[in-house]
């Protein structure tokens, strides 16, 4: 089959991650896979459309549309439909697709949706929904719902519900929050279909070296968090957790990332000097991932003030390398209690500061290889891309 895949991530498929694992795994099997992202303009480069044996590569050129300014980012979020349905128009008229492929964010792709169902007639349309917007960005004081660009965002979203033939949520919660703050969905074409990756086996042959390579003890538990550093992650409650704990002996904290909120930690890192704790912004993917693997126990931030149940994709690579997590978030996601009832690490709210420390303390009374162990078993049973692959080809029988 053709699968037309549009996506704004930035798909390295020489790379592990949610998309570019699915991919792959589309091919396999024997399918066209046809991705449409953008290539934003700070790259200087133009559209172009390439292939490459059953993978073809269309990029459009767009405005920057991530880390960028919000005024940009609004602007080019607006432009992409044009954008995509010219791109799509030029180079791909030709092709007669059976399924269309596409993740949130963004949520302005009703017409590129229509353009295709028009020109493809039977095309299977699947939304794989990662965020929920724009009420995401009520949550965090982003957007008022008395403003225009909230109308005009709620309606794109209704939009884009409605022309899906099947909704695809990362989690119960996630699908529950859908369904009942959009009543008008029709609940038999949404379904569970989550963040997932392809299960590998390239594990660090030496631990000890990854670390002292970033001035590491060696000889403690070490806690990661790794990933964006921006507001969805409330980073002053971070700061504050860390600052709490920023005497303990038993165990070493690893905080490596970027994003808009970043500098708000350098200046804590900076001015407390916190002997157990080492903040290292972004890395290349091969060196973030070594480092991932040299740790003990996954950290997962989100801000409390999240009504929406979000389901980060960093919980992933922890599970693939056996690392147990403590998951602090709002009390509306269920990655925390979906960790801790399977055995796989703990969880509190992300506003009870002295609730983490008592994470911390239970995670190190705890058999964490064991807890590692569990994780992955979860990982294997619940998050590979040939699950995600076998819902979705479901709906061409």
């Amino acid at each position: 089959m053709n699968i037309l895949f549009i996506t704004l991530a930035d798909i390295d498929l020489s790379q592990h991650g949610i998309y570019s694992d699915l991919v792959r795994y589309f091919t396999r099997q024997g399918h066209e896979m046809y991705i449409v992202s953008p290539v934003e303009r700070r790259h200087h480069k133009n559209t172009s459309y390439t292939t490459k044996e059953n993978i073809h590569l269309l990029s459009v050129k767009t405005l920057n549309i991530q880390k960028t300014n919000v005024i940009e980012k609004g602007v080019g979020t607006i432009l992409l439909e044009r954008q995509f349905c010219n791109a799509i128009r030029r180079f791909l008229s030709h092709i007669k697709f059976d399924i269309m492929l596409y993740s949130t964010p963004p949520i302005t792709l009703s017409k590129v949706i229509k353009y295709v169902k028009r020109t493809n007639k039977g095309v299977i349309t699947y939304l794989l929904l990662k965020d929920i917007f724009p009420q995401n960005a009520v949550d965090l004081g982003m957007l008022s719902k008395e403003g225009l660009l909230y109308r005009y965002f709620r309606k794109k979203e209704r939009d884009l519900y409605m022309l899906s033939d099947y909704i695809g949520c990362m989690s119960p919660a996630n699908k529950t929050f859908l369904l009942t703050h959009n009543p008008y969905i029709d609940a038999a074409k949404v379904e569970i279909a989550p963040n997932s990756i392809e299960l590998h086996n390239d594990m660090i042959a030496d631990r000890k070296s990854i670390l002292e390579k970033y001035n590491i003890p060696t000889d403690k538990t070490i806690f990661v968090y790794g990933g964006n550093l921006g507001k969805p992650q409330g980073i002053p409650f971070l700061i504050e957790c860390l600052d709490n704990n920023s005497t303990r002996k038993d165990c070493h904290f690893i905080i490596v990332g970027n994003g808009t909120e970043y500098g708000k930690l350098d200046r804590w890192y900076k001015a407390a000097s916190p002997g157990n704790v080492t903040l290292l912004s972004r890395l290349p993917k091969d060196e973030y991932d070594h480092l991932i693997q040299a740790c003990h126990v996954g950290l997962i931030f989100l801000d409390y003030k999240f009504t929406i149940p979000n389901f980060p994709s960093r919980l992933l690579p922890y599970l693939q390398y056996k690392m147990p997590i403590i998951a602090a978030t709002d009390p509306n996601t269920d990655v925390g209690q979906i960790a801790q009832t399977n055995h796989f690490g703990y969880a509190c709210l992300s506003n009870e500061a002295e609730a983490f420390s008592m994470c911390i303390d239970k995670m190190l009374s705890s058999d964490i290889k064991e807890m590692g162990e569990n994780g992955y078993k979860y990982l294997a049973e619940h998050y590979t891309v040939a699950n995600t692959y076998n819902t979705i080809i479901a709906h061409t029988k």
